[in-house]
């Protein structure tokens, strides 16, 4: 099979998605039409994988369901602490990495308005990632048991995949490692198996263009300090 061309125009496009693309925390409540969601997620399909196994399985969150999960998380995972993770988070960073934490932290609270002795308003902020920021949709990620680190590698392959594929329709998404919190709450509101392991969800849908927050732009590294070529001229 051959591969198909590509020119200067298909380069500029691929830059141009992944150079704006970014985790949007204010969502419109208009939904995403049925069609423009199966085109996302088919063209986020096929994402490479070890031996081609694709273990990624994705169920997509709308509506009512979409509010009972919201509130099963804010009233029990929260209030009443039951956490149920499928994979631990320890989140110990350190030195740079802290540094990088902190960085996006000061710019979305600066952005929000919150002081940093404002309890109430830092708790309500947090609150809203548990709203899945007014996002119409939710995408939990999940993973046969029988995964491991190198499946979950491929799964944030097709991750990076859809949240590009959604954002080529004008779609905008924010990956949530926190909604991988309550995995038990996810599974049983879904009907899904034991067997199948959630990673993360991924709120979307159309970006509420107002909000102070969703202009924030964190620093990324640079060439230099993320690549290191050897053995080239």
């Amino acid at each position: 099979m051959n591969l198909p061309a590509l020119d200067n125009d298909d380069t500029a496009a691929f830059e141009r998605l992944v150079r704006t693309r970014r985790s949007i925390r204010g969502f419109l409540p208009a939904p995403v039409p049925r069609e423009t969601l199966e085109s996302i997620f088919g063209t986020a399909a096929p994402a490479p994988s070890n031996c081609n196994t694709q273990p990624w399985q994705t169920h997509v969150v709308s509506g009512e369901l979409r509010d009972r999960l919201s509130r099963i998380f804010i009233d029990e995972t929260i209030a009443q602490g039951k956490h149920s993770l499928d994979f631990p988070y320890e989140a110990k960073y350190e030195g740079e990495f802290r540094r990088r934490q902190v960085d996006v932290a000061v710019l979305l609270y600066e952005a929000l308005g919150i002081a940093r002795d404002d309890r109430e308003g830092r708790q309500r902020a947090f609150l809203r990632n548990l709203e899945f920021f007014g996002a119409p949709h939710v995408a939990f990620i999940f993973m046969p048991d029988w995964c491991g680190i190198r499946e979950a590698c491929d799964v944030g392959m097709y991750a990076q995949n859809l949240m590009l594929s959604m954002w080529a329709h004008g779609v905008a998404s924010c990956p949530q490692t926190i909604l991988g919190y309550d995995a038990d709450s996810v599974r049983r509101e879904l009907g899904i198996g034991d067997d199948m392991k959630l990673l993360f969800g991924i709120s979307f849908g159309y970006a509420d263009e107002s909000l102070p927050e969703n202009r924030i732009v964190p620093d990324k590294l640079s060439l230099a300090d993320a690549v290191v070529f050897h053995n080239q001229d």
